[in-house]
């Protein structure tokens, strides 16, 4: 791995309430003995990702008390209710200045997306204009990696709880689809029935 390889940063967004959960922050389930957070955030390094900044929002407190996130750069959206938007938008606003070419940005709830997956998006990786994302059988999901050339771009679009959706669309013949299904699973934990996921 080259050294601009281990400079890439990881942007964590790990912000949501767990509404449809009863209120739970996502961070704090339990995920193999641990707050989904601090696992995620392993995983990420585990991947060969540089600086790894992470995004609280709904019981930021309590992940903190919780969770073992040393290392992590870890900032806090207050506006997190208003959705991935804003908490991609602190995020990639924790990033200005630290010279990193390119940002992977993962999603804390789901965690069949391991250190494999990260790697291998990591890897697509060649200059600050690059856009690579994991797909699953075709189909484009987490993590994406964003060269630092979009960062404003992808800033100024995110809105709600889209993230970077609108702006991976309209760049979509620039990115770079690297296949992971045969190493990880993109499920999301959103409802009860979704905690099966969980170990």
């Amino acid at each position: 791995m080259t050294d601009t390889h281990r400079r890439i940063a990881a942007l964590l967004l790990a912000a949501g309430g767990g509404r449809r959960l009863g209120g739970r922050p996502k961070a704090l389930l339990t995920h193999r003995g641990r707050p989904l957070v601090e696992y995620a955030a392993r995983e990420l390094r585990a991947g060969g990702c540089g600086p790894v900044h992470v995004v609280l929002g709904a019981g930021a407190h309590d992940v903190r008390e919780r969770a073992a996130l040393d290392g992590c750069v870890v900032v806090e959206n207050p506006a997190w209710a208003e959705g991935m938007g804003s908490s991609l938008r602190v995020g990639l606003e924790s990033l200005a200045g630290t010279g990193a070419p390119a940002v992977l940005v993962a999603l804390v709830d789901q965690p069949g997306i391991g250190a494999a997956a990260v790697a291998r998006v990591v890897a697509g990786f060649r200059d600050e204009s690059s856009l690579v994302s994991a797909a699953y059988h075709g189909v484009r999901g987490h993590p994406v990696l964003l060269g630092a050339r979009h960062w404003a771009g992808v800033a100024a679009s995110a809105t709600g709880d889209r993230g970077a959706r609108a702006y991976l669309r309209a760049h979509e013949a620039a990115i770079t689809l690297i296949e992971c299904g045969d190493v990880a699973e993109p499920h999301d934990i959103d409802t009860e029935a979704d905690l099966v996921h969980l170990e």
